[in-house]
């Protein structure tokens, strides 16, 4: 029997060069199905384009929108980068995370790119979250209480503000890159542990779109958005595939 997890897949695909091209990525997981479309010319984002399929709350769509503030970026190696050029917390989180892995494998001419990722449910505040990276593992986190506690080097280190800089400043450009996939993961799989359908609207956090004081209250919970992939992982982005291969003409 499987033991009940959070489960993402991030599927990318490119093409062109570190020039000119475009790049498709699709995210799955238990709360949200996002696809983002980048377009480049010059070095630069000339386009970008997302589409909401299944998300926590009803204005999350209206987010897809913001990802035009791309629009001029520089091609980056660097996923973070998207954090530098646009503000955040006015963007999908999800979205945003796409767009950037996005860039940075356009930037480094990487034609196809999957994360798959498995956060265990928490027992006594511990689980042991993983990542693989083109079907093979790469990562591995022993985490109590938002807190990595092993192996090096990221034992020690919270999984909250902080995390990015310290990544930053220890790890190399696909090291970093997987941690700072796997840490959004072990952070959002915390909602495992709650009834999230309970909610009636989003919390006015300010940590994203919905999240932002002025729209927090009327971004409604879309009640059974919520799903388990804990014994069906294979399903995760499967309906994606034929859009993202038709951009290399693989399908």
């Amino acid at each position: 029997m499987h033991r009940p997890s959070f489960h993402r897949v991030i599927e990318i695909r490119t093409v062109g060069n570190s020039d000119s091209g475009t790049a498709r990525v699709a995210l799955e997981d238990d709360y949200h199905h996002f696809r983002v479309q980048l377009t480049f010319a010059a070095g630069k984002v000339s386009s970008a384009e997302g589409t909401a399929l299944r998300t926590p709350y009803d204005l999350c769509g209206n987010a897809t929108a913001q990802l035009a503030k791309l629009r001029g970026m520089p091609l980056s190696p660097d996923d973070s980068a998207v954090t530098v050029f646009t503000n955040q917390r006015m963007q999908c989180s999800h979205m945003l995370d796409e767009a950037g892995l996005g860039i940075a494998a356009a930037a480094r001419n990487i034609r196809r790119r999957r994360y798959a990722i498995e956060v265990p449910r928490h027992i006594d505040g511990e689980t042991e979250a993983s990542l693989d990276r083109d079907g093979l593992p790469v990562m591995r986190w022993r985490i109590r209480d938002s807190v990595i506690e092993a192996p090096q080097p990221f034992t020690g280190q919270a999984i909250g503000r902080g995390f990015s800089r310290w990544a930053a400043e220890h790890l190399d450009q696909d090291e970093r890159e997987a941690a700072l996939v796997l840490r959004r993961c072990a952070m959002i799989s915390l909602g495992r542990l709650h009834d999230l359908d309970a909610q009636t609207h989003a919390r006015p956090s300010g940590n994203c779109y919905v999240q932002q004081a002025d729209r927090a209250l009327q971004a409604i919970r879309v009640i059974g958005s919520t799903r388990d992939f804990s014994a069906r992982q294979q399903q995760l982005c499967a309906t994606d595939r034929d859009w993202l291969d038709e951009l290399a003409g693989d399908s």
